[in-house]
């Protein structure tokens, strides 16, 4: 049995993505040592490592959806012979066209204002208020986790994953082990018609 704290902490560990790391542990019988190497034999162990570099090239990319909603993407990598390749261009229409279906505000949760967070969690406090002290601390961790997986970037579900697994950051490690350059979104801006939207 592959468990979840297996398959986050080989994740930790080689900042591969999630999928492919619990296809690692399944293929190696949840051996963690043999899962690593799997893992860097397909090169996505090494992503981890590229994630450090500086991403200060890359390109801008724009997404019309039915003239209602606008967004405008910048996703930066190493080189501009990256920036220049299909792969490339075509992650950055993919994450666009993700944020403005999705509606992400943050890029990732170290974006949030703590006094959002903290709001967060006086709201879960007074849902479960009765509960033993333990009991209430897994409970507000959880729904925390949900509340990034709604409003980050990075943490939401790619829209055009059919299974419903795949991560924004799963999909990007997925291309800077394929392309051997460290990926970021620096920023983005969406905009939908009638409506206020700030920049993240």
């Amino acid at each position: 049995m592959i468990s979840a704290t297996m398959v986050r902490d080989l994740r930790e560990k080689t900042g591969a993505g999630m999928m492919d790391c619990k296809k690692a542990l399944t293929e190696t019988g949840g051996d963690f040592e043999k899962a690593l190497d799997f893992l860097r034999k397909k090169g996505l162990a090494t992503a981890a490592k590229k994630s450090g570099r500086k991403a200060s090239e890359g390109l801008i990319c724009s997404y019309i959806h039915m003239d209602k909603i606008g967004v405008m993407l910048e996703l930066n990598c190493e080189t501009d012979f990256v920036a220049k390749t299909d792969d490339y261009k075509i992650l950055a229409k993919d994450i666009a066209m993700h944020i403005a279906a999705a509606n992400p505000e943050y890029i990732e949760p170290s974006d949030i204002p703590a006094n959002v967070i903290e709001r967060e969690k006086e709201i879960y406090k007074d849902q479960v208020q009765n509960k033993p002290a333990n009991v209430i601390e897994k409970i507000l961790e959880g729904k925390l986790e949900k509340f990034y997986a709604e409003k980050c970037l990075l943490r939401q579900i790619f829209v055009k994953d059919t299974e419903q697994k795949m991560t924004i950051h799963d999909l990007i490690v997925e291309k800077i082990a394929k392309l051997g350059e460290n990926i970021m979104v620096r920023r983005f801006v969406r905009y939908q018609l009638g409506e206020k939207q700030d920049e993240a």
